[in-house]
């Protein structure tokens, strides 16, 4: 006994080192070759087998959850709704994904969902709502489904061997490799997949306009797909910018994007918009959020509270406005902020025989009509085998008519069962099948009566099939076979349009629109470049200014968030921006750094801030050699939004000080000789160049400069009055001619 358990130790041992052998050696490879090996399946698989559409206008996913619902009856009028769970059941014998995916992939299609302008599942229950995150699709064993009527199209003669069928994945059941629609479903209902370094994005069109159009190219490949194709039509509705260039670019090439906006009502006795259609491309939430963040930023003072009213009448969201605002204004406002308005991207990826390929509409109407006149064809052909089947046999009863006696005889004359049809086609010259079809008539059948009547059907059988021979040697007759049926499937399943148009015209009446908000602002900049923007609600509350040890408020000003700001440099150049790019801030903060905001160049540094609404009024420029340029505020305005100007004054002397003049003041110079000149801002004349050298203000002694200019404004008026008027040259004089022979003491 002990030796046994000893061997059947070492029979173990020797097992599991036969098992692991080779387990730890370490094999050379190209990295690439590695990759190509692990990944390229998987990639492959995704792409084709997963994440884009076919011709036909389903994912793999979508096909086996209709097919396995049209065979289990649901797509019958009499069918009642099954439960969801059931069908999710029955869906994985060909999807062996698991049932919460799979019901995700009905949710989308259902007519509760809201996703697709010709949903393919009629619904009960809650399935959620495509515009909202939050609004989630009920439990499966909760909802019931079947299919909508439209799916009898896409199923038309699928029992015709119109398509290929292949087994699923554990060889129990076949599916269909496509369903044999007969309508271009794929530019139908919009459709989106991630693949592996590829996607596709496949905006919704409207009905009736592809069948239109698909006729239309089928009679002319030439034809133009604007003049019938109007543009995509989505099942949230909203307002769609005809742009026909880029219409054009989505309908030849496949890409391009598309500009959508929301549709909005306004109350007035609640001073409310209401936004009741959204882009397909957004959520309720986003847009909600969006509007919340503007408002606790500050840039959207015009609302006072936004809500999602959406409701079992379907979307809504409410935006209740203060007191005096233009509601149309803040709408044009709501669209260039918000998701309110938004883009979507086209990108018509589709598998075309097992290869991801990108087309425009006109090529995938044309691989289409392909692919239906396949469909056509072997329909034709499968129905004409039929009835030649059927005429085979009929030939067999009318030679039997000729002598029904004969035919009795025989059988009843035959000892063996399995004599029968040998002797039947002896006697009459007939094949098996139609002896063993003869055999099997029952009894009270066998009379003139019944086969006259049978044999009456010959004719039209051969009239029929003539006619299915010519259907099939003539592409012409192909084709309109499948015009007749997209005229039928306009008759029956097209709808209004639900997203109509805005042009470019009314945008660019909506741009001339500044809905900047305007409110009383006091602006601070310190020496050393720091800059804050500051309400003066704010203000009173606040306390001392914050500033870095050492540093000083040089300039202070009061103005609107509506106005410019230039900002001179020591550099000669001139940075413009608005008060509104700048966000409100406190006294008890730094302020932004002004160098760092706008992008100075290396050892810049902030001389003086203008802010201005109309670029009224003169700057002063004053210079180390005693001159100085007097240039109007209107050289710096631009219609285009240049953030930068060079040569915004003269850099051949040192600047010294940049004045602004809203009206003409006295200004007060003084130099290193320790002189100083009081004179008016109108003795100066403007200059028309910006970069001027200007005129000499002041003679200096040698070695002196100019050392400081600023304007003033004494406390007695009069005593200024005599004083300027022996230390300035009478009016009229010109400004070269100012001296400093006097020396000024304050």
């Amino acid at each position: 006994m002990p030796r046994k358990k000893e061997n059947s130790k070492k029979s173990a041992v020797f097992k599991h080192e036969a098992y692991i052998e080779g387990s730890g050696s370490v094999v050379d490879e190209k990295i690439t070759d590695t990759l190509k090996k692990n990944y390229m399946p998987y990639a492959m698989s995704v792409i084709i087998s997963r994440a884009l559409p076919e011709i036909d206008g389903f994912k793999p996913s979508h096909r086996k959850l209709l097919y396995m619902m049209y065979k289990n009856g649901l797509l019958s009028p009499d069918k009642e709704r099954s439960k969801s769970a059931n069908v999710v059941g029955a869906t994985m014998k060909l999807n062996p994904h698991g049932d919460q995916s799979i019901y995700e992939t009905m949710v989308r299609l259902t007519r509760g969902n809201e996703a697709l302008l010709h949903p393919y599942i009629d619904s009960k229950g809650s399935f959620g709502k495509q515009y909202s995150s939050n609004m989630r699709a009920a439990a499966s064993r909760y909802t019931e489904v079947k299919l909508e009527k439209i799916c009898a199209e896409l199923f038309r003669d699928i029992d015709k061997d119109t398509v290929d069928f292949v087994p699923n994945y554990d060889n129990t059941m076949q599916e269909p490799t496509l369903l044999p629609a007969t309508f271009p479903t794929v530019l139908v209902n919009s459709n989106t997949g991630i693949a592996v370094s590829m996607a596709s994005n496949v905006c919704p069109f409207n009905l009736q306009e592809i069948c239109e159009t698909t006729i239309a190219l089928m009679k002319n490949p030439d034809h133009d797909i604007l003049s019938t194709l109007k543009g995509p039509d989505f099942p949230g509705g909203g307002f769609l910018l005809y742009d026909e260039a880029e219409l054009n670019k989505v309908y030849e090439t496949g890409r391009g994007s598309i500009k959508l906006r929301s549709k909005y009502n306004y109350d007035k006795s609640s001073n409310c918009l209401e936004i009741t259609e959204i882009p397909y491309s957004t959520s309720i939430e986003a847009i909600i959020g969006k509007i919340v963040d503007l408002v606790k930023a500050g840039k959207l003072r015009e609302v006072s509270y936004v809500r999602d009213e959406t409701d079992i009448d379907g979307l809504k969201i409410a935006i209740d406005l203060k007191r005096g605002v233009d509601p149309d204004k803040l709408m044009q406002k709501l669209y260039r902020l918000t998701p309110l308005q938004d883009s979507y991207p086209c990108n018509f990826n589709i598998l075309i025989a097992g290869t991801p390929k990108v087309m425009g509409v006109r090529e995938i109407l044309t691989e289409w009509t392909a692919f239906r006149e396949e469909c056509v064809k072997r329909r034709t052909y499968f129905d004409l085998q039929k009835k030649k089947e059927k005429l085979h046999l009929l030939d067999a009863l009318a030679k039997i008519l000729l002598d029904i006696d004969k035919a009795i005889r025989i059988i009843r004359e035959t000892e063996r069962e399995e004599d029968v049809v040998p002797n039947l086609m002896i006697g009459f010259g007939i094949d098996e099948i139609q002896a063993e079809y003869v055999a099997e008539i029952k009894l009270r059948n066998i009379n003139r009566q019944y086969i006259l009547r049978r044999v009456e059907d010959i004719e039209q059988l051969k009239k029929d099939i003539t006619e299915m021979e010519e259907i099939l040697k003539d592409k012409k007759k192909i084709r309109s076979i499948i015009i007749r049926e997209l005229k039928d499937v306009i008759k029956n399943y097209s709808r209004p349009r639900k997203t109509m148009f805005f042009y470019q015209s009314d945008i660019a009446i909506e741009e001339d629109i500044d809905d900047t908000p305007d409110y009383p602002i006091n602006l601070f900049v310190s020496d050393s470049g720091y800059f804050k923007k500051i309400t003066p609600q704010s203000l009173r509350m606040s306390g001392e200014q914050k500033l870095k040890e050492g540093d000083f408020i040089s300039q202070t000003f009061e103005s609107t968030n509506k106005s410019d700001l230039v900002f001179f440099t020591d550099k000669a150049q001139a940075y413009k921006s608005k008060a509104s790019a700048f966000e409100d801030g406190k006294a008890s903060i730094m302020g932004d750094y002004i160098p760092a905001k706008l992008s100075f160049d290396d050892e810049e540094n902030l001389m003086t801030l203008v802010p201005t609404i109309d670029y009224s009024g003169h700057m002063i420029f004053f210079f180390e050699n005693g001159k100085a340029a007097k240039v109007p505020m209107k050289s710096y305005e631009t219609k285009t939004n240049r953030k930068k100007l060079t040569k915004a004054f003269s850099d051949k002397s040192p600047l010294i000080a940049a004045l602004f003049v809203g009206e003409d003041s006295d200004i007060l110079l003084r130099t290193t000789s320790g002189h100083a000149l009081v004179f008016n801002s109108a003795m100066i004349l403007p200059k028309a160049t910006r970069d001027s050298q200007g005129v000499q203000v002041i003679n200096l002694r040698k070695n002196a400069k100019l050392s400081s200019a600023e304007i003033v404004q004494p406390e007695n008026e009069a005593d200024f009055e005599k004083y300027r008027a022996k230390t300035v040259p009478a009016a009229g004089k010109p400004a070269k001619e100012l001296g400093d022979s006097n020396q000024l003491s304050f």
